[in-house]
């Protein structure tokens, strides 16, 4: 099982990490069926607590066709990141090609009320040992 790492830049004291695994055993190659998790950590780096209130993610396979998907929280939930915690979780994705990406954005809320989006930077879904 091979897995990528990527890192973005923190964006408004959000650190965002990702690291994603090819699921061979839920994937069906002869029927183009690709399965990807991907983990997520989210750390928060600024001097208050945010809340994550949304998600926006668009996941493009290899024949360009694109996904657009929106909703409240993550795996259910709308944590609260007091300054210095990292929140941690996985979830995935299924492709009809063997490579992918993914990218968006959580919007996130302060204490005051206000909200921002931190950007979850680009990576790529590949199955392992795969040319592209």
């Amino acid at each position: 099982m091979a897995t990528t790492d990527i890192r973005g830049e923190a964006d408004h004291d959000i650190d965002i990490s990702v690291q994603t695994q090819y699921l061979s055993e839920q994937s069906d190659p002869e029927n183009d069926r690709y399965a990807f998790a991907y983990t997520i950590g989210i750390e928060n780096r600024g001097p208050e607590a945010v809340k994550l209130l949304s998600r926006h993610w668009v996941i493009t396979d290899d024949n360009n066709q694109v996904e657009d998907v929106r909703g409240e929280g993550v795996v259910g939930l709308q944590p609260l990141i007091q300054p210095g915690q990292k929140f941690v979780y996985t979830s995935g994705a299924v492709l009809t090609t063997e490579f992918g990406t993914m990218q968006g954005s959580y919007k996130m809320a302060k204490p005051d009320g206000s909200q921002f989006d931190a950007d979850i930077p680009a990576f790529l879904l590949s199955r392992p040992h795969s040319v592209h």
